[in-house]
């Protein structure tokens, strides 16, 4: 079986600040020979750029959103229309359907100008609508990646699943609850592949130490702001540590998918309703130079996310070992086993967070315990070559 040379990757509002696990994914597909081109739907606003390596991603990246009327025009004759009544319903399904018809136009003649053979696409939004009509139109071989529940990802869903190629997703529990929803629609290859990081680089080069008594707890989150992510909950239970006479600081990496105008805001007059002006900092969107060094510096991990598909950020910190707390919601059961590698606790439950924390900075040798296990993990288990293993082996598939 000949082994596919080149490959498109396609991902929405490419390269924004939680896309690393995408970066050092094409990476690895260009180690095993493979030529990546890539495309996106629009660049991520301004605020979400902070990778030493976007601005090489952006020149390299062809973007595919087009208000060209010509381009629609074109793919009206070749819509679907039966396929598309049956499987669709609603005014934003067929927004997406005419927005998307440029850019499928655009997608299918880099395609062929380029001898790309196959493209993976990253989403299951409108991105997909883009990969999914390139197909039914020009006859592009695209398959697709799930990275979260199903219904964050908007109508339409068994028409851009229908004619994937493959799909990957990214826990056992995401495939098991599609599965009915999406029926025949379901392609045949179904692969679970989480995400990975790369475990080189996110590698310690000093012993992690434990928090020691009388020194101040350094707590370390790195997560989008946005609600769900239960960064609310983390000020509440450093507020209730500092209430109880413990010294703790907090800093958290991460801005909000407006670029700082939005949940960033929010988070801020938090901020100064509970007095954590001296305790708690925002750093925004920040490169991985500096979340690899605000991990080392950290004594734990703790991210309080009511709803998590999986957690490359837990994965982050893992690989880096430094002990994690994380929540019981969603996937992350896939990748922490509590008490081994890490601690899990409720969402929502910022008392409980609070003791959890205070219980672990006092139990060195459990830290230690965790910071090791925690590392074998993501090595044994989420390496970032493994998903392009699967894409490039997947792709070149008859």
């Amino acid at each position: 079986m000949p082994k596919i040379t080149k490959l498109g990757y396609l991902v929405p509002q490419f390269p924004g600040q939680t896309h690393i696990f995408f970066w050092r994914e094409i990476q690895k597909i260009e180690e095993a020979g493979v030529d990546v081109c890539l495309f996106s739907t629009r660049p991520p606003p301004p605020g979400l750029v902070s990778h030493a390596w976007s601005q090489s991603a952006m020149e390299r990246t062809e973007y595919l959103a087009s208000a060209s009327i010509s381009s629609l025009l074109a793919g009206l004759p070749r819509l679907p229309l039966r396929e598309l009544l049956r499987e669709g319903a609603g005014k934003d399904f067929w927004r997406d359907v005419l927005i998307s018809l440029p850019a499928a136009r655009k997608l299918a003649q880099h395609c062929r100008v380029q001898g790309i053979s196959h493209v993976h696409v990253h989403s299951c939004g409108r991105a997909a609508m883009i990969a999914a009509l390139a197909q039914r139109l020009y006859g592009v071989s695209y398959s697709i990646s799930l990275h979260g529940p199903l219904e964050d990802y908007g109508p339409g869903q068994r028409f851009k699943w229908r004619s994937a190629k493959f799909a990957t997703v990214i826990t056992d529990a995401l495939v098991q609850d599609i599965r009915p929803k999406l029926g025949d629609a379901l392609p045949d290859r179904v692969v679970i592949q989480p995400m990975g990081v790369d475990t080189d680089r996110l590698h310690r080069t000093t012993p992690y130490q434990p928090p020691q008594p009388g020194e101040t707890l350094r707590l370390f989150t790195c997560a989008r702001l946005h609600l769900v992510k239960g960064h609310v909950d983390a000020l509440q239970a450093v507020r209730l540590l500092l209430d109880r006479g413990m010294d703790v600081r907090l800093e958290i990496a991460g801005e909000d998918d407006a670029g700082g105008g939005g949940f960033h805001t929010v988070l801020a007059e938090k901020i100064q309703d509970l007095g954590l002006q001296d305790h708690v900092m925002l750093l925004g969107a920040v490169p991985e130079e500096t979340v690899c060094a605000k991990l080392f510096e950290a004594h734990l991990f703790v991210l309080a996310s009511w709803s998590e598909p999986l957690g490359v950020a837990y994965m982050e910190a893992m690989s880096c070992e430094v002990p994690v707390i994380g929540t019981d919601a969603g996937g992350v059961r896939e990748l922490i086993t509590d008490g081994q590698d890490g601690i899990l606790v409720q969402p929502k439950a910022p008392e409980t967070l609070a003791d959890t924390i205070a219980a672990l900075a006092a139990d060195p040798q459990k830290c230690l315990g965790l910071s090791a296990a925690g590392r074998w993990t993501v090595v044994d288990r989420f390496g970032a070559g493994r998903g392009a293993d699967t894409l490039i082996q997947e792709a070149t598939r008859n």
